[in-house]
C-alpha cells in the first residue's frame, strides 16, 4: 500500500492568500546548549550574552540569549510553511525585538500573509509575511516582515492582484528599548566588555572596519540550518542544489547576518543589544569557502524616551566575500560594489 496524503511538498506561491494566517510548528525550547552552540558557530564576543555575572551586574536578571538567535529560531519556525519553495529571501522590515529571551524559555511563531506579486518571469512570485515569536507565557518577543520568492506549482496558473505593503522605512526610536532592562551605566566595565567607547563616542557619518575576516565551512552552515530547524531546501540539500541554479547549497542568509555581527565587535564591542532591523538585503550569495568580512556605517544616534541608561545607533553593516573592507564596498550608480553580499539597517543599544 501507498500513501501520498501523510506527507507535504511545502506551500508553492498559488497557495498563499492576502489575510491568511499560518501556525508554525514546532515550539522550541532554547537552551543553554543553543547558546554554547551559537557561539561555536559565529564566534560573538558581547559581554553581556557571553557572561552571566556581567549581565547580571549591569541590571539583568540573568544573561540573556543572543538577540539573532532568537531571530534564527523564529525564523526557523517559519519556513516549513513560507519558504521552503524558495528561490532566494530578499529582505527583512519593521523587525523589532519587544522582549529578552533566557535559557529555558519555549519558542513558537505564527505568520500572517500581507502581499503577493508575481514576479515578471511567471516562474515565481513574492510573498510577504510578517511573523511574530511568542514565548510560552504567549509574550511576543519578536515580529517582523519579510519577503521571499517563492516558485509556483504550475507556472501557467493565473496570478493573483499585486498586493504590496507599505513597510515603514525605519523603526522608531520610541520603542527600542522594550527588550533590555534599565543597565546600570557605573557597573559597566569597559575592559570586561571589549572597548572603552561609549554612545557618545559615535557620531552619524563614520565608517568602521571591522577589519577581520571569517571563512565559512561546509560544517559550519549545514549545522546552522539544523540548529535552527531550517528546512529550506537551498540550504541542505546537495542532491538538490546540485541540478540549480549554481550547483551548489546557498549559505542561509541569517548565517551572513550573524557573521557580520560578529565581526562588528572590532570597533562596535559595547553595542550589546540589537533592538530592532529597520531593512535588510541578502546582495548576493555566500558558499562554503569564501571568507565573509564586514563594515559599519553609523546613519544615526538617537536618545531613547525616558532612558538615560542607554543610547540608540543606526547602522548599516555590509558584508562581503572574499573582499577585505578597508575601501568602505556598498551601493554603487549600478547596485552593488563587487563582492558585496548583505546590506543590514538596524539598531543596536549601547550604554551612555
Amino acid at each position: 500500500m501507498t500513501t501520498t496524503d501523510k506527507t507535504t511538498p511545502g506551500n508553492f506561491f498559488e497557495d498563499f492568500t492576502v489575510g491568511q494566517t499560518i501556525g508554525h510548528a514546532t515550539p522550541r525550547t532554547v537552551t543553554e546548549g543553543d547558546v554554547a552552540l551559537y557561539t561555536a558557530l559565529y564566534g560573538t564576543r558581547f559581554a553581556v550574552q557571553s557572561g552571566a555575572a556581567f549581565a547580571e551586574q549591569v541590571g539583568y536578571p540573568r544573561m540573556p540569549v543572543d538577540d539573532l538567535l532568537v531571530f534564527h529560531i523564529v525564523f526557523g519556525k517559519t519556513v516549513p510553511d513560507i519558504s521552503l519553495n524558495a528561490v532566494a529571501n530578499l529582505g527583512y522590515a519593521d523587525c523589532r525585538f519587544e522582549a529578552a529571551v533566557y535559557p529555558g524559555d519555549t519558542l513558537w511563531a505564527t505568520s500572517e500573509v500581507i502581499g503577493l506579486k508575481e514576479t515578471s518571469s511567471g516562474k515565481t512570485g513574492i510573498v510577504y509575511v510578517r511573523s511574530t515569536g511568542r514565548n510560552q507565557r504567549g509574550e511576543t518577543v519578536l515580529d517582523y516582515v519579510r519577503w521571499v520568492m517563492v516558485r509556483k506549482r504550475d507556472e501557467a496558473s493565473p496570478a493573483p492582484d499585486p498586493v504590496v505593503p507599505d513597510l515603514p522605512g525605519a523603526v522608531g526610536p520610541a520603542v527600542l528599548g522594550a527588550a533590555c532592562p534599565t543597565i546600570d551605566r557605573g557597573q559597566w566595565d569597559t575592559t570586561l566588555s571589549g572597548s572603552p567607547m561609549r554612545w557618545s563616542d559615535y557620531q552619524a557619518g563614520e565608517r568602521i572596519d571591522h577589519v577581520d575576516g571569517m571563512t565559512v565551512e561546509e560544517a559550519d552552515h549545514m549545522m546552522a540550518t539544523r540548529l535552527y530547524q531550517n528546512t529550506a531546501r537551498v540550504h541542505f540539500n546537495q542532491f538538490t542544489e546540485g541540478k540549480g541554479r549554481f550547483g551548489r547549497r546557498l549559505v542561509y542568509g541569517g548565517h551572513v547576518i550573524s557573521l557580520a555581527r560578529a565581526l562588528s565587535f572590532n570597533g562596535l564591542a559595547n553595542a550589546f543589544h540589537v533592538a530592532a532591523i529597520n531593512g535588510g538585503r541578502h546582495v548576493a550569495p555566500l558558499f562554503a569557502g569564501d571568507t565573509v568580512f564586514a563594515w559599519s556605517e553609523v546613519t544615526e544616534t538617537a536618545e531613547l524616551p525616558d532612558r538615560t541608561d542607554v543610547g540608540a545607533l543606526r547602522l548599516v553593516t555590509h558584508a562581503t566575500r572574499d573582499r577585505p573592507c578597508a575601501d568602505f564596498p556598498g551601493r554603487t550608480e549600478d547596485g552593488y560594489a563587487d563582492g558585496v553580499i548583505l546590506e543590514l539597517d538596524y539598531w543596536v543599544l549601547m550604554p551612555r
